[in-house]
């Protein structure tokens, strides 16, 4: 399928990968938003199941293996020539967690690293790339509350 200019939306996949006060960036090495970071993750293969699209782009990406935990978010991303779509995908992110595995950049990655929450402003990232890294912290921080108050 192509993606640049093509017939239909293409569905994305991506994984908000959480590890303790740190997330999982990529520098992404192709367009669109090339040399930009970001979240991994990429296109869903025909017959792939979302959650196993996750694994397989963020293990393809960065080296990990991770657990898709629940689906964070669902949005679309446009980007217009004119009046004509150059880019169309549909996109699941899931928040994970880490299982196994050693970092390292995948073929079409520039460069993987484990970003701390507080030096993210110093990353070239998409506001929705923000917003959604702050939510995976925010369920991170939920479960963690949920967790304390059935132990008490």
């Amino acid at each position: 399928m192509k993606r640049e200019y093509p017939k239909q939306p293409i569905v994305g996949v991506g994984g908000v990968v959480i590890r303790d006060d740190c997330v999982l960036l990529i520098q992404r090495g192709q367009e669109p938003l090339k040399g930009e970071w970001s979240i991994p993750g990429g296109m869903l293969e025909l017959g792939e199941s979302l959650t196993d699209g996750v694994r397989r782009e963020v293990l393809e990406e960065t080296g990990l293996k991770v657990h898709p935990m629940e689906v964070l978010t669902v949005f679309d991303r446009v980007q217009k020539v004119g009046e004509r779509v150059r880019y169309h995908y549909v996109i699941v992110d899931y928040v994970c967690r880490p299982t196994r595995g050693r970092l390292k950049s995948g073929s079409d990655v520039l460069d993987a690293r484990w970003v701390k929450r507080e030096e993210l402003p110093g990353y070239r990232i998409t506001p929705k790339a923000a917003t959604v890294i702050g939510d995976a912290f925010e369920w991170f921080a939920e479960r963690k509350q949920n967790s304390r108050r059935k132990q008490r």
